[in-house]
């Protein structure tokens, strides 16, 4: 067993009322849970690293779990969801890529018939680094209004031995959302994409 010991978490949530345009009749929100731990690998090469996702997932369900509270706590309502990892100057991007199962499984177990695939975005970066999040439609990839971005980042971290681990949820498209394409009401295939 990998430890990734936690040093920090941090929640981010956000109610946006308008961009520009008329005030929404409700707000979209959106949140991101983040978790800065240790990086056993850091400093060093590590051939086999894969093993360690399987000691993450703890990790995917407890940040799920904060996201869909700071959200209401109903999950039924969240639609959106994106994950990414800042590795700290000592790893690789390799490193980042482990988040990729525990953190996705753990979003989809959390939030039932998601389909889509998480997106997801990583990078090896210094202290104070950001990251902007993708965010999409946890049910079809292709549905415009939910294609979105939320900049993360802890101002003491990661140091360089540490990794920073997000999830990001939102309920609703974009406000002002106007670009056409499938719209949620009319996802059809159920294959994650349409």
């Amino acid at each position: 067993m990998v430890e990734f010991p936690i040093r920090k978490i941090a929640m981010l949530v956000e109610e946006i009322f308008h961009e520009g345009g008329p005030a929404a009749d409700q707000p979209r929100r959106r949140a991101a849970a983040m978790a800065l731990v240790g990086n056993p690998f850091a400093g060093r090469y590590v051939a086999e690293v894969q093993g360690a996702m399987e000691d993450l997932k703890p990790l995917g369900l407890m940040l799920s779990d904060r996201l869909i509270d700071a959200l209401g706590g109903d999950p039924s309502v969240i639609d959106g969801y994106g994950k990414g990892a800042i590795v700290g100057t000592a790893g690789e991007l390799e490193h980042g890529a482990l988040w990729h199962v525990p953190g996705g499984d753990a979003m989809r177990e959390r939030l039932g018939e998601a389909k889509a695939i998480v997106p997801s975005a990583k990078k090896v970066g210094a202290f104070g680094a950001r990251l902007d999040v993708p965010i999409g439609h946890i049910n079809a990839a292709y549905v415009r209004s939910h294609f979105d971005a939320m900049e993360v980042g802890i101002s003491d971290g990661p140091r360089p031995d540490e990794i920073l681990f997000v999830l990001a949820m939102s309920c609703g498209p974009r406000i002002h959302n106007r670009m056409g394409g499938l719209e949620a009401k009319d996802i059809k295939a159920w294959d994650g994409l349409r």
